[in-house]
Formats: C-alpha cells, sequence, structure tokens
C-alpha cells in the first residue's frame, strides 16, 4: 500500500479495507497533522459534492477524501469520478470503497487502467483457516509479540467464522497478556469459545478422547453450533490426516507436494498415530453418510454426529 491520488479498495472482506484505509489515513497524517478528512456516500450522492471536498482550501491543507458505497453509486457519483480522475486535485487523495458486483465497472476500469496516478488494494475474503493465522500471526508480529503455533490454531478455530472477532481477540491479547502467547493464555481468555469449537470436538476425538469429545460435541450443540459445518471441521482433518498416511518426505517436501501447510502436515502425523489405513478409509466413509444425515437424510442429526464421533475417536475400528 502507498498513498496514491486514487485509491481504489475492492473485495468483500471489510477488516482488511478498514485497516488498509486506516493505515492511510495514518500515513497521511504523520506525513502532515493539518491533513483534512471527509466522508462521501456514494449511493447518495449529488452533483459537484467530490468537486466541493477537492478544491484546494486557503491554507492549502491536504485533503482524505474517503467515499463508501461505491458498489451502489448513484448515477452523479459515477459521472462526477469518471471526470474527475483525468484531473485530480493537488494534495489530495481519494478512496472509493467497493466491495464488488458490476455496479461502477466503467469507474473501476478506468482506475484500474490509470498508471500511476491510481493503485488498487485487494481485501479478498479469507476463507482458509490457514489464510486467518497468517492475519492473526501477523497481528502479532507487526507488535513485536510470539504467539505459539498451538494457540494460534486455537485462537482461529474459536473465532474462525469472524475475521473482525478474530482481530479483536487478538488485539485483547495484545493489550492484556503480558510476553508470549500459549495455549494456557487463549484458554484463560476465551476457554468456553475455544472448547466448544468444532475443531476442539475433531482433535478429542481423533486423540481417542471419546467421553470428552462427545462432551464437547454436546456444549458445541447446545451453544448454537451447526451441525453441518461440524461435519466439515471433521472432514478437514480426516482428509489431510489421509493425504498425510503413508508419504514420506520432510514436512516442507510434503507440504509442497500435497498443497498444505508445514505444520498442517506436522499435526497430521501426531493425529495419525495410532490409524490404520482400513480405520481411516471405514471413517471418511462414515464422514459421506453422516454429512448426509445431518442434511436430511436422517430424523436425528445429533445422534449420527456422536456415532461419527464414537467411530473416529476408535480410529475407525
Amino acid at each position: 500500500m502507498r498513498p496514491a491520488p486514487v485509491v481504489l479498495v475492492s473485495g468483500p472482506e471489510n477488516v482488511l479495507a478498514e485497516r488498509a484505509i486506516g493505515m492511510l489515513r495514518d500515513f497521511l497524517r504523520s506525513e502532515d497533522p493539518s491533513l483534512e478528512v471527509s466522508d462521501l456516500e456514494a449511493d447518495g450522492y449529488r452533483r459537484g459534492e467530490l468537486l466541493t471536498l477537492a478544491s484546494p482550501s486557503l491554507f492549502g491543507e491536504p485533503r482524505l477524501i474517503r467515499v463508501s458505497g461505491v458498489e451502489k453509486s448513484s448515477d452523479d457519483f459515477l459521472l462526477d469520478a469518471l471526470e474527475y480522475l483525468p484531473a485530480t486535485a493537488e494534495s489530495t487523495t481519494l478512496v472509493l470503497r467497493h466491495r464488488g458486483g458490476m455496479r461502477g465497472k466503467k469507474l473501476l476500469d478506468a482506475i484500474r487502467a490509470g498508471g500511476g496516478d491510481a493503485i488498487e488494494i485487494v481485501c479478498a475474503e479469507l476463507k482458509k483457516d490457514a489464510e486467518k493465522q497468517d492475519f492473526a500471526a501477523a497481528e502479532f508480529r507487526a507488535a513485536g509479540r510470539r504467539i505459539a503455533p498451538a494457540a494460534l490454531r486455537a485462537l482461529v478455530a474459536a473465532f474462525s467464522d469472524d475475521l473482525g472477532e478474530l482481530s479483536a481477540a487478538c488485539r485483547q491479547l495484545l493489550a492484556d497478556a503480558p510476553g508470549d502467547i500459549d495455549e494456557r493464555t487463549v484458554a484463560k481468555y476465551y476457554g468456553g469459545r475455544v472448547e466448544t469449537t468444532a475443531f476442539a470436538v475433531a482433535d478429542a476425538a481423533i486423540a481417542g478422547r471419546q467421553g470428552e469429545a462427545l462432551i464437547a460435541l454436546r456444549q458445541a450443540l447446545e451453544s448454537g453450533s451447526d451441525p453441518v459445518p461440524m461435519v466439515g471441521a471433521f472432514a478437514v482433518k480426516i482428509r489431510t490426516m489421509a493425504k498425510v498416511y503413508g508419504a514420506r518426505g520432510s514436512s516442507a517436501q510434503l507440504a509442497s507436494s500435497l498443497g498444505l501447510a508445514p505444520w498442517q502436515v506436522d499435526r497430521a502425523r501426531r493425529d495419525l498415530v495410532g490409524w490404520e489405513d482400513a480405520g481411516l478409509a471405514r471413517v471418511i466413509e462414515a464422514l459421506a453418510a453422516t454429512d448426509a444425515a445431518v442434511k436430511g437424510a436422517e430424523r436425528d442429526p445429533v445422534f449420527a454426529l456422536e456415532r461419527l464421533v464414537v467411530l473416529i475417536a476408535d480410529r475407525g475400528r
């Protein structure tokens, strides 16, 4: 990211977009504390507002104009923005937030073809756990703090559904917990949340702790967890184990060939202790049956999940 006369912040991930826009504002303000910040909403925009805000002030303060909702722009905004692009105002940074869709395509195309006068910051949705772990790890790294890999996995598992909540959890740990962050620290602050996640249930079952896994499963369901994504969590871990089973080579080599992160290979190898290929095959078949069961093929999805947990805890025997 760098300052430019026009900055397009595109993509659906609001947390990343807000972070990028905030960093840009802070940089511009550090360059000149007299920075004047203005906000516009593209959907309720009226002709001339952009040019009025961008016009030079009496004292020549730099300007930052933030425009939200460009994906639902009014026609007036699109006309003014297209007229503004070829002749941007001096000492003015225009930030356009577009979450996605075809509205404003002509404007987006013009910005993307604008050479050095415009840049685009893409804020794509973080869908994979590995991406969310990279995000959280970067939060701690930027603060000069360390978080243990197991603690990082537990934290992401607890807040995997909402990047905003994950970011807030990272900030809370950084503000309130001294020193390096380990599993005990995460459990202290978010124990209830961590203990009822699908991945915690899966971890207990895969380790053969049947009673613990069944209790965690019931806690998760009572706290509102949906059976469908819970089956998905089991599937992610079992399929990773199946990929790694019998494979030889270093973690880095296997990670590259299997499309995994090295820590995922290491974790799968630990999880595979005591498993045999026949047991893995039976569990994979049971996963498919349970997936169908929780989507309506059986009357009792909870019983189907419990049956799966017992089978996994018994390593498919």
